[in-house]
């Protein structure tokens, strides 16, 4: 090898796909890179003995961008003749399966490459086209199929599967288009529970319905399904059905976000009936109950003294004891969750549920229907202190999802988006890494 060609081989990388450059030109669009196989092989794939060299043909692959710049390689195969006449191959060119899989337009380093792109640099299919030089429609598929394998063709990416989480994700904000605007997202909790690592997205389903959930957890087999000890879901009924109906020994878990989320919403409808009750109008800059909508919500060991000082104020009003009954309420919830001693929480938890779930005051119309809403699923909400799951991660994914639509300006095809989204929430890098 000649020193120049060592030093483009390094620049370019091409060694490690088998071949090295011989040549290359500036096109117009592309560079170009003129290479072959560094060792001839004319076996053939059929009958395994030794070819004829007959002649040399030129394939063509998209490759990485050099400097910047669209490449394509160049890569001059020898043809060989096969003279075994009991075989059916009569002339054939030298594989680079190293380089390319069998009647493919880019290398194989491409495709990782690609996923890089989505996944870690979180760039756009337009963007990464562009680079390529390619179509849309091109870098889309590689990603996909590539993916696919990555995921759902690999038999044990659900073997340590033991905490699921469930949430539900809207993924479109257009009508009329088939598909259900909603999805359900489905999460394995499991490396969080251990301290392992972060939650990773498994799959999402078509609807938010105990219907969705109940065929995914149907398709996965019965070993999955028996190892599967913990849901973490919101307060969504159909959810907590359907992991009851296909998971009867797993625990179902309400997260405690969803909980102090229902509780503040009551104090909220709360604060406002009794502003219009007093005031007779929406709450405005000025009035009492408005100015302290945010103070209310503040947990009580974050209130400085001026917010302390604001809500005594307030509540020293006897038209305003409905609100401080309500507040006191959710400041209890709130507490028996960030409670270090997980007993000493659920126990508090526990009495705080069992204190408003009957005999409430008619007048306390928004208590009551917590109370209620509450004890059907003390179970769930119990069962946090236990198992600690949490549907946070899953909050979180879903956040990383909405990043995702905005960098692609929406999606219109459903399949594409789940796989799209496995790429950016599905923990691919390692996979990527070793491709």
């Amino acid at each position: 090898m000649q020193p120049t060609e060592l030093v483009a081989d390094t620049i370019c990388r091409t060694v490690e796909l088998g071949v090295t450059i011989t040549g290359a030109a500036i096109g117009e669009a592309f560079t170009h890179i003129e290479c072959r196989p560094v060792v001839e092989d004319p076996m053939c794939p059929s009958c395994g003995h030794c070819g004829k060299l007959r002649d040399h043909v030129t394939r063509t692959l998209t490759d990485l961008p050099v400097v910047g710049h669209p490449t394509r390689l160049q890569v001059r195969l020898p043809r060989f003749v096969c003279e075994q006449d009991s075989c059916a191959v009569s002339v054939f060119r030298q594989r680079i399966d190293r380089v390319a899989a069998p009647k493919a337009s880019t290398t194989r380093r491409t495709a990782r490459w690609i996923l890089h792109c989505l996944a870690v640099e979180k760039m756009s299919v337009s963007a990464v086209a562009k680079v390529l030089g390619v179509s849309w429609d091109v870098v889309n598929s590689l990603a996909l199929s590539t993916v696919h394998n990555l995921v759902h063709a690999q038999p044990g990416h659900l073997d340590k599967v033991r905490v699921l989480g469930v949430d539900e994700h809207k993924w479109k904000h257009v009508r009329g288009q088939g598909d259900p605007s909603f999805v359900t997202v489905i999460v394995d909790l499991t490396p969080v529970i251990d301290g392992a690592g972060p939650a990773r997205l498994l799959d999402m389903v078509a609807g938010r319905s105990a219907a969705a959930l109940r065929t995914w957890l149907g398709a996965r087999d019965q070993a999955f399904r028996d190892r599967v000890k913990i849901v973490s879901m919101d307060g969504f009924t159909g959810y907590h059905r359907a992991a009851k109906d296909v998971l009867p020994q797993a625990r179902t878990v309400m997260d405690p976000f969803h909980v102090v989320h229902l509780a503040a919403e009551k104090l909220t409808v709360c604060r406002q009936r009794i502003q219009q009750v007093t005031l007779g109008h929406r709450g405005r800059s000025g009035d009492p109950l408005y100015g302290i909508k945010r103070v209310l919500l503040t947990r009580k060991v974050l209130r400085t003294d001026k917010q302390k000082a604001r809500l005594e104020a307030v509540f020293a009003d006897e038209q305003h004891i409905d609100v401080e009954v309500t507040e006191h309420l959710y400041q209890d919830l709130v507490a028996a969750y960030c409670d270090p001693d997980k007993r000493t929480g659920k126990l508090t938890m526990f009495k705080t549920l069992k204190r408003i779930k009957s005999g409430v005051p008619a007048e306390l119309a928004e208590l009551a229907q917590l109370g209620r809403s509450l004890w059907k699923r003390r179970k769930e909400i119990l069962a946090y202190f236990d198992t600690g799951a949490s549907n946070g991660p899953v909050e979180a994914i879903n956040g990383r999802l909405e990043h995702l639509r905005g960098i692609a300006l929406g999606f219109r095809n459903l399949d594409h988006y789940i796989l799209r989204s496995l790429i950016h929430s599905g923990q691919l890098r390692e996979r990527i890494n070793a491709l």
